[in-house]
């Protein structure tokens, strides 16, 4: 056996996936990317099906196929599913599937983060899916408006809120998962100019859910409380007023559409030079173009709102920014057609569904204007022409971009091709099939038909176009049945893909098929097309001439490089399979699916069970101390198996998960404010709020704990570790104190969260921070505890470094809130 073949072998074995039942327990970005790949999908054809029994009761007028209360059910399920549990998550699916193979990578940063989220994933949308079939499922709408949805009877509403927050926090991980991947795990040399276009969609779109997701958490939070303890958030009898929901819900809500739609664009950015066989054209035109949209799409949610009484300023302010994204979006679009323009077109089945994504997409975008404009918006507000609009920009701008990119890439995931006949017939009826379903709805909309009815009556001449869109739903069903049925179909009997089967010109495509480590070994990168800039690039590869070509330690490895210009610094060991993510997933779906049904020993012993779960996962898988201190990564580069601090990526997940954390914050404090502005009862008359005497003692011993923590961080990092454990416990007494005093102030004032939105406020910034203090109390704790049986130590001290971070957020949340709550009142 050649050095060669011993090299290989040794890294089949490490990254070899489980076998039989332990299949499962698996954390390896090719099988869990495998998985919420086809979950989605699955989710999806349910969504699909729901669709279709929506379409089948509008054929005909006064139809009686479905009863109204199931109809709403279906239609609320059909959006939430579409939404919540395809759109979004086919985005990460995707990602964790390919994006390391861009980036050079043999598996992202943290495979356990990336199994945990798939199986919240999992676990979540059968709750909220499974709902419909015991006729529990919501029925308000997608967006869940308040009131009819906080004074619902049933639990839907329940469902909804819990089973989809349970659901973001499956997004909120692969975020950070995706957004410490492309900025700590590209291969060296790939500087930050050099990085694939899909690597820059990826950024984008994973800080936007970090901006947009938590707001609709908060609001979650302010909705279940209203629903199990009568906090009036939404109650305009008590203070409360429902349009604050609709603030929270469209923050994320119009981002969302942006994160659904970029991902996709990436998908067109690498296919379409592949088959314009040259370079993308205008490269850093995208770049700018994408992070523009990112920020200017968390400008536009008030054009959900124009119907709402808002003042004429803000209806001519939110009409403007709404019309401003086109310029970035179109930029995207006309690069893509001056890259087929300036190329030589191989025609192929990836690009049809790329040129239809580019002309579904362009005529969904020209309604956009056009609703963009408040007095038309005012007409066809919550009409059939809105639905048009939305599924030409979603399906258009995310649909056809996927089944492209399902199509090219098939290859390198399952080593097949598939059906160029099958997926020809597939396009054309999806592409027919949507235009006869949808286009009609433009017009059935002008005509008056509101969204979400039951039924009609055939005076109102609805009758042929909604007929029209029936069959257009399942011409397009069938062509979508066709691709499904192609990907899954046996094909045994047929030839193997050849390696790099487009010819494309991408790092993704020199690995071959059934690698699970991916790259041979791990190259450096001095182009963004390194298979056509390099004609002896896979050669190279193959022969190990890269780095990390042996697992001689027996060990997951992985680079860690410097963020902008990716010059290697430290070899990362990642997990190998085990059950905690499963196990953790299963206990924290425990809380919020038992919560729903008011449960609450089962919901504590699930508690119990993810916190077990959790720490276990802490403490065996992340800061190991390796049995030497550095390691030859190949060409005599040697390179650190441990750092800590803002090199690790550890540091960089805890920032980024708190950044999110902190929006979350943000948006509660928006709902103060929102109440103080719209309201001029707020505080209510005879009610002073909880003083300045316990807030400013509480501010105090916040700003003690996280300096005693940031102190013991130094003390630890001096070689006195002995101190750094006593301080670790003054900060522990500390930020008990502060819990007390936190809750001291609303509690001596009488403040009663029932009666008033102000109480409830005031209860819930309080309580958001004692959990914060709280779970910092674990965290020194836990410090304390790896300390003291070594496994934190002066020279490895990664843990104090991220609790510190995390504790820079708590103390400023901490402090602003005690502010808030102390002294704002006597302002006003």
């Amino acid at each position: 056996m050649t050095d060669r073949q011993a090299e290989e072998q040794q890294l089949a074995a490490v990254w070899e996936s489980p076998k039989g039942w332990r299949y499962w327990s698996d954390v390896n970005n090719t099988v869990v990317g495998l998985w919420y790949t086809a979950t989605a999908f699955a989710f999806m054809l349910f969504g699909g099906v729901l669709a279709l029994i929506i379409r089948t009761q509008l054929a005909v007028p006064e139809n009686t196929l479905v009863e109204a209360e199931t109809y709403n059910q279906v239609f609320t399920l059909h959006g939430t599913v579409m939404m919540f549990l395809f759109a979004v998550p086919i985005f990460e699916a995707v990602a964790i599937l390919i994006l390391p193979g861009m980036l050079g990578a043999r598996d992202l940063p943290f495979p356990r983060l990336s199994a945990f989220g798939y199986w919240c994933f999992l676990i979540g949308g059968v709750f909220v899916c499974g709902s419909i079939f015991f006729n529990s499922a919501p029925d308000a709408g997608w967006f869940m408006y308040p009131p009819l949805s906080t004074e619902q009877s049933g639990i839907g509403a329940d469902i909804w809120l819990l089973g989809l927050s349970f659901i973001e926090v499956a997004s909120i991980a692969a975020a950070v998962e995706l957004i410490v991947g492309v900025l700590k795990c590209r291969a060296p040399g790939m500087h930050i100019n050099l990085t694939p276009l899909y690597g820059w969609y990826v950024l984008v779109v994973g800080g936007m859910i970090l901006f947009a997701f938590p707001p609709l958490i908060a609001g979650d939070l302010l909705f279940e409380l209203e629903r199990l303890l009568d906090w009036p958030f939404f109650d305009v009898t008590r203070g409360g007023d429902p349009i604050l929901w609709q603030h929270l819900f469209w923050i994320f809500g119009h981002p969302e559409v942006y994160i659904i739609f970029l991902p996709a664009i990436a998908l067109l950015a690498m296919i379409v030079p592949t088959f314009a066989r040259r370079p993308i054209a205008g490269y850093s035109w995208i770049v700018l173009s994408a992070l523009g949209t990112g920020f200017l799409s968390f400008g536009l949610w008030v054009h959900h709102m124009f119907t709402t009484g808002l003042p004429s300023i803000s209806l001519g302010f939110f009409s403007a920014a709404s019309e401003a994204v086109a310029i970035p979006t179109g930029i995207q679009i006309f690069a893509f057609i001056s890259t087929v323009m300036l190329g030589s077109v191989v025609r192929s089945v990836p690009m049809l569904f790329c040129l239809g994504a580019l002309a579904i997409f362009v005529l969904g975008g020209l309604t956009g204007v056009m609703v963009a404009v408040a007095p038309f918006d005012f007409q066809v507000h919550d009409s059939y022409f809105i639905v048009a609009h939305l599924h030409y920009t979603l399906i258009g701008g995310m649909l056809f971009p996927v089944m492209a990119g399902i199509v090219y890439y098939y290859p390198m995931v399952r080593g097949k091709t598939l059906s160029r006949k099958l997926g020809i017939w597939s396009f054309w009826l999806m592409f027919a099939g949507f235009n006869i379903s949808f286009l009609p709805m433009h017009l059935t909309g002008m005509l008056g038909m509101p969204r979400r009815v039951f039924t009609y009556g055939a005076e109102r001449g609805w009758s042929e176009l909604n007929l029209l869109s029936t069959v257009g739903a399942f011409v397009f069903a069938a062509g979508f049945l066709i691709l499904v049925w192609d990907c899954v179909r046996p094909r045994r009997h047929e030839p193997d893909a050849p390696r790099n089967v487009w010819r494309a010109g991408t790092l993704e495509w020199a690995a071959r098929f059934g690698d699970n480590y991916g790259l041979r070994s791990i190259p450096h990168i001095d182009s963004r097309y390194p298979l056509w800039d390099d004609k002896d690039f896979t050669r190279k590869l193959d022969a190990g001439e890269g780095l990390l070509a042996n697992a001689e330690e027996g060990k997951r490895e992985t680079l860690v490089t410097s963020v902008l210009d990716a010059k290697p610094i430290q070899i990362l060991r990642v997990a190998k399979p085990g059950w905690l993510p499963m196990i953790a997933a299963i206990g924290l779906g425990a809380v919020f699916i038992f919560m729903t049904f008011k449960w609450w020993i089962p919901t504590a012993l699930g508690f119990a069970l993810f916190l077990w779960a959790t720490l276990r996962w802490l403490w065996t898988g992340t800061a190991e101390i390796p049995e030497k201190e550095s390691k030859d990564a190949g060409g005599g580069l040697m390179l650190p198996l441990y750092v800590s601090g803002v090199r690790s990526s550890g540091w960089w997940a805890m920032f980024i998960t708190m950044t999110g954390d902190f929006t979350a914050f943000l948006a509660l404090l928006f709902g103060y404010f929102f109440f103080w502005t719209i309201h001029p009862d707020f505080p209510p008359p005879g009610v002073s709020g909880p003083g300045w005497v316990w807030p400013v003692l509480a501010a105090m011993a916040v700003m003690l704990s996280w300096g005693l923590t940031f102190a013991s961080r130094l003390v630890n990092a001096a070689g006195r570790a002995g101190q750094a454990r006593f301080l670790l416990v003054a900060g522990g007494i500390a930020a008990f104190v502060a819990c007390l005093a936190v809750l001291a102030g609303p509690w001596t004032s009488g403040l009663d969260p029932t009666t008033h939105s102000y109480p409830a406020i005031v209860w819930t910034l309080a309580i958001w921070v004692v959990a914060h203090l709280a779970t910092g109390v674990l965290m020194q704790v836990y410090c304390f505890a790896r300390s003291l049986h070594g496994k934190m130590t002066p020279r490895y001290d990664a843990d104090i470094w991220n609790v510190t971070l995390y504790w820079h957020f708590a103390a400023i949340m901490g402090v602003v809130t005690c502010l808030v709550i102390g002294f704002f009142p006597m302002l006003t």
